[in-house]
């Protein structure tokens, strides 16, 4: 008798090292663990985002531009904005992930438009254009070489580097080492120039919070030309409240998009810097504050409400401005500008940050406004306080970007799984002086 249950037990004990070992390797594997509970608008509306990502790209596979991805559609079709194929990069290792297209497609594709990036598009010091022609590859515009968007195309190709690996890890470590970061820095202030144009050359600093966190840990990084990480401490934090709630670092307009972008790649939770900053709590208490504004200023803008807000750069009923935002803004609150334009995206990429608030906006929007949505999902923005009300017919890649991956960080964590294990990622964050809480 003692014998058989020695027996039993020593099975037992086998079965729940072996079932252990299979959990700890899930754990490490690719697999990814969806929520059959997720809200159907967020799959709808990364599905189709992911949609203009992978089919406004051109697939010519002889074009110096092949994999370029537009800026917006169904406007100006033969623009590609770098940061739009940055955000792309992304978008087709979660398509990859989520087998919306297959996965030796999207290596491909992936891998052809790392050389286009590597060998046909208008670059200096290893920066890019802003804008370049989709067919060539070259200037667009005359734009200015821009070192906000050749981050965030260079986030891009490390988060499909770290999902597919292989030659596309090897490209994008290509990419991302001939950055000459040093270049753009004004030494003179510590400060990164905002923009650089051969005609009239560096023009602007980066000498308040915006979007650029991922500056800094990028380019302190860079194994080539590395920055000092005393930069990150050298421009302004000014620190303001809307109507006497918490106080926190804004931007200069209070776009919501200032308080997401580096946040859809770098993982900050949990961290703060050498001053004791948490930039994600920050972020936090500036979407809750745009979204406050909002709340605060339904009966003056038809469009605003509870489920309406996320104020920030966008197209409008005049075109597309960059100064949209809430308060605080600039040193007096002046900056900013509304007339009632909302854009989708504002609570889409605020999700991680305001998960019950951000869906209910999408939600809304979704059954509320059928002229809102189409063959990309939400359409750019949206304005009812003129007359006839105004919904715009384009989508915009960066705005399609951010509410993608910040759906899916929000639902899997992919972007921050993969991205994080970068090894100049993590060297950047630690030499910028984050620790843990």
């Amino acid at each position: 008798m003692r014998k058989r249950w020695l027996i039993i037990i020593s099975t037992f004990l086998s079965l729940a090292i072996v079932f252990s070992v299979i959990f700890l390797f899930s754990l490490n594997s690719k697999q990814i663990v969806y929520n059959p509970k997720d809200p159907p608008i967020l799959e709808l509306e990364s599905r189709k985002s992911f949609n203009f990502f992978w089919k406004e790209a051109n697939t010519d596979k002889n074009s110096k531009g092949y994999g370029l991805i537009r800026d917006r559609a169904p406007g100006n079709p033969e623009i590609s904005s770098i940061a739009s194929v940055g955000f792309g990069l992304t978008a087709i290792a979660i398509g990859a992930e989520r087998k919306w297209v297959p996965y030796d497609e999207a290596y491909e594709r992936v891998s052809r438009t790392l050389d286009t990036l590597l060998n046909n598009v208008s670059q200096e010091n290893g920066f890019f254009y802003h804008f370049v022609n989709i067919d060539t590859g070259r200037r667009a515009w005359n734009s200015e070489i821009s070192i906000i968007d050749t981050s965030i195309l260079l986030c891009g190709a490390i988060t499909a580097g770290e999902y597919f690996g292989g030659e596309i890890k090897d490209k994008a470590e290509q990419l991302y080492k001939r950055v000459n970061w040093q270049w753009f820095v004004d030494p003179n202030k510590n400060q990164f120039y905002m923009a650089y144009t051969p005609e009239k050359g560096f023009a602007g600093h980066w000498d308040f919070y915006a979007e650029q966190l991922m500056m800094y840990f990028l380019s302190v990084a860079s194994p080539t030309y590395p920055t000092n990480p005393q930069m990150f401490y050298d421009f302004q934090r000014h620190f303001a409240a809307y109507d006497g709630g918490k106080r926190f670092i804004h931007s200069w307009f209070g776009s919501i998009f200032t308080y997401q972008f580096s946040f859809a790649w770098f993982d900050l939770r949990n961290m703060v810097d050498k001053k004791g900053v948490d930039w994600w709590e920050n972020s936090i208490i500036a979407i809750e504050s745009n979204r406050k504004f909002c709340i605060d200023n339904k009966n003056k803008f038809k469009t605003f409400g509870e489920n309406s807000w996320g104020v920030t750069a966008c197209d409008g009923p005049k075109g597309y401005n960059g100064k949209y935002g809430a308060p605080p803004s600039g040193y007096d609150n002046t900056q900013h500008y509304v007339d009632g334009t909302v854009p989708p995206s504002g609570a889409a990429g605020s999700i991680v940050f305001l998960p019950k608030e951000s869906i209910a906006a999408l939600e809304y929007y979704y059954k509320n406004f059928p002229q809102l949505w189409g063959e990309y999902g939400f359409k750019d923005a949206y304005n009812l306080d003129v007359s006839p009300p105004w919904f715009d017919k384009d989508v915009i890649g960066i705005d399609k970007g951010i509410s993608l991956l910040m759906i899916e960080n929000y639902r899997t964590g992919f972007v921050w799984k993969y991205f994080m294990k970068n090894q100049y990622v993590q060297k950047g964050i630690k030499e910028v002086g984050f620790r843990e809480k």
